[in-house]
């Protein structure tokens, strides 16, 4: 049958439905995500924002009261806390749901047939959790101030520095979370918490300056492998720069550094188990 002779528009059988742009579909799916993240704000706060605070209340408020710590720990203390709930709350928002969708739910399937590439899907989680991170920090950062009570030299002064090093660390934990998460199968959850997490809380200068293992100089330079030693000390120099730092220079030179890598390595991975 000609196109002359056709019963209806030939134009509607040629392109029924016109592609849709790739950012509204990941504005879409963002606006999904973040949507379930609001409905669950509550378990959501109690999971990132817990522990950081028990921290607080032991090492930034007992420990000083009975005289454990020396005058001005909490300067150094407090950025710390601060970088645990970013790292914690980023990486934690894309691990879980990866090994859980990937694992049991198979949900990833229902987001791989979105009319947009594997990467811009991949890239969307780390977005989320970006976000997440960063109201993490932002909820921790006045309950610790108000917990720990007036912090020798905590300034806002350089606020530009602040936000740079809160986004690249809020995109290097998402990242490192969204590796672990295509990385890590259900089976070994408690294997991920036991022998990375953990070493990396306890090892990433939050509850000391990164300054301060020059007493132990092996330990100073095999730590900075730990994405949070980083993290650490870019808050530290932005909210306490009174307190003894690494170069900023430096901590955002890493910041990007890891970040690149981490994404780049997820991306393999991702597509890896999505086309598997």
């Amino acid at each position: 049958m000609s196109a002359a002779t056709a019963p209806w528009p030939v134009a509607s059988i040629a392109n029924p439905h016109p592609p849709v742009p790739a950012g509204r579909v990941f504005v879409a799916l963002l606006s999904r995500d973040l949507r379930v993240a609001r409905r669950e704000l509550p378990f959501f706060l109690i999971r990132t924002v817990m522990q950081p605070i028990l921290f607080v209340i032991v090492f930034g408020y007992l420990l000083p009261k009975m005289g454990f710590t020396q005058p001005g720990y909490q300067a150094a203390l407090l950025p710390g806390i601060l970088a645990l709930s970013l790292m914690l709350a980023s990486a934690q928002s894309v691990t879980l749901p990866m090994v859980t969708e990937f694992g049991w739910t198979k949900e990833i399937e229902d987001r791989l047939l979105a009319p947009i590439s594997i990467d811009l899907v991949a890239i969307e989680k780390i977005v989320n959790a970006m976000i997440q991170g960063i109201i993490a920090a932002i909820v921790v950062l006045p309950l610790a101030r108000l917990v720990m009570g007036p912090v020798p030299g905590f300034t806002f002064s350089h606020f530009p520095e602040l936000t740079l090093v809160v986004v690249l660390s809020a995109a290097a934990a998402s990242a490192f979370g969204l590796l672990l998460g295509v990385l890590i199968s259900p089976q070994q959850i408690g294997f991920m918490f036991s022998l990375i997490i953990t070493p990396m809380i306890f090892f990433g200068c939050a509850y000391y300056p990164w300054r301060g293992l020059d007493v132990v100089p092996w330990l100073k330079y095999a730590v900075l492998v730990n994405p949070l030693v980083y993290i650490s000390e870019g808050l530290r120099a932005s909210l306490t720069p009174s307190v003894a730092h690494m170069p900023f220079i430096a901590i955002i030179a890493a910041l990007i550094v890891l970040t690149g890598g981490f994404t780049w390595a997820a991306l393999v991975r991702f597509r890896m188990r999505a086309l598997g």
